[in-house]
């Protein structure tokens, strides 16, 4: 089976400090350590499509953990960012850039793109993932609502799909829903199985 064979072979460095990507790490079965990439995420998006960019800075995040890793150690990093209108859409600084977001989210559809890359000492693997995700009308009350009692802030657009918004107004996705939580978990596990 894939995660025993990962997990006997190499020892697994998870370069995120996102919980979300921990979680379904955990889930999957996987033995990892965290090690937090050091790099700036700031990119200029103009000269990259979106798809380009997440893997450029998964990519770099894992470059940055590399230099310090021993021959058996695998690195996985990820970048996500949201899409909507052609517009991309990171993590919010305040509650006003929150807002803005979800309202631009309200009644529309949106991508979300997650760059991953895995890395060992002998090969690296960097690929991307989309999932459309289609949004009910979210009025401003419920924007309210949701920016008072949720955590916003480490979120690319502003909303966590596993959460309030994300239940409440969804109306369908298509595509990975674990790539909208952070990981796109299935392809993931297929891109580790050329680890082997």
């Amino acid at each position: 089976m894939l995660i025993k064979k990962i997990n006997s072979k190499y020892s697994i460095i998870l370069g995120s400090n996102s919980p979300r990507r921990r979680e379904i790490l955990k889930k999957l079965g996987f033995n990892f350590n965290v090690r937090v990439s050091t790099y700036d995420e700031n990119i200029n998006f103009k000269k990259y499509s979106a798809a380009q960019a997440v893997k450029i800075i998964a990519e770099k995040k894992s470059h940055d953990i590399e230099q310090k890793i021993s021959s058996n150690d695998l690195i996985i990093t990820a970048d996500t960012t949201v899409l909507v209108n052609d517009k991309i859409l990171n993590k919010p600084q305040n509650k006003k850039e929150a807002k803005e977001m979800i309202y631009e989210l309200s009644n529309n559809t949106h991508k979300v793109l997650t760059g991953v890359c895995i890395r060992s000492s002998k090969k690296k693997i960097c690929f991307s993932s989309t999932t459309k995700v289609d949004f009910f009308e979210i009025n401003n009350s419920e924007i309210d609502y949701y920016l008072n009692n949720f955590t916003f802030k480490d979120k690319a657009g502003s909303y966590a799909i596993q959460e309030w918004l994300g239940i409440f107004k969804v109306r369908k996705i298509e595509g990975c829903f674990f790539n909208v939580v952070g990981m796109p978990a299935s392809k993931l596990c297929n891109k580790l199985n050329l680890f082997l």
